[in-house]
C-alpha cells in the first residue's frame, strides 16, 4: 500500500502543477480577449487567429483542470444521499464512483480521442477560417486531459482504499453549490 501511496502523490503533484497551469491560462485567456478588442476597435484589425487560441486556451483551461478540481474534491457531484450518509458510507460511494463512472468513461474517451488526433496530426489538420491555427494541439489537449483524469481517478481510488483500511484519513466533507 506504501509504494501505491506513493504513486498516489506523484499523480497528486502533476494534477497540482496541471492546476497551476491551468490558472494561469485564465490569466493569458483575458490578456488575450483584452488585447484582441482593443486592437479590434482602436486599428480596426482582428485575425481569427486570436479568436481561436481563446477557444484553445478554455479547452486547456477544463481539461487540465479537471484533475485538479478532482484532487481537490471540487468536482460536481449529485447530492442525494452522500450528505446524510457517514464518512465510511461516503468512501464507499466514492470507489463506486470512481470505479463504474469516472475512470471507465475517461479511459474510453482517451482511446476514442487518440485517433481523432493523431489523424488531425497526420494530415496537417488547419482551420478553416482566414487565419486560423493549427487544429492538432487543442485535439491532443482532449486525449492528455482525460488520461489525466483517469490517471487521477485511480489516486483518488487508492486514496479511498487506504482510508477504509486506515492506513490514511482523508475529508469527505462536500459543500454543496450555494446556488
Amino acid at each position: 500500500m506504501s509504494a501505491l501511496l506513493a504513486v498516489s502523490r506523484l499523480i497528486d503533484s502533476i494534477s497540482r502543477i496541471m492546476g497551476k497551469f491551468s490558472e494561469y491560462m485564465v490569466l493569458f485567456c483575458c490578456l488575450i480577449s483584452a488585447g484582441n478588442a482593443i486592437v479590434r476597435y482602436a486599428f480596426n484589425y482582428s485575425s481569427n487567429g486570436w479568436l481561436e487560441i481563446q477557444w484553445y486556451l478554455f479547452a486547456f483551461i477544463v481539461m487540465l483542470g479537471a484533475s485538479h478540481a478532482l484532487n481537490n474534491n471540487e468536482h460536481v457531484r449529485v447530492d442525494l444521499i452522500y450528505g446524510a450518509v457517514s464518512d465510511r458510507a461516503k468512501i464507499w460511494i466514492d470507489i463506486f464512483g470512481l470505479l463504474l463512472f469516472l475512470i471507465p468513461t475517461c479511459i474510453f474517451l482517451t482511446w476514442v480521442c487518440w485517433p481523432f488526433f493523431a489523424l488531425s496530426y497526420r494530415q496537417g489538420e488547419i482551420s478553416g477560417n482566414a487565419g486560423g491555427l493549427i487544429r492538432w494541439p487543442v485535439k491532443l489537449i482532449l486525449v492528455a486531459g482525460f488520461a489525466l483524469l483517469s490517471l487521477q481517478g485511480v489516486s483518488e481510488l487508492i486514496k479511498r482504499i487506504a482510508a477504509l483500511t486506515g492506513r490514511i484519513s482523508i475529508n469527505t466533507t462536500y459543500e454543496k453549490p450555494l446556488q
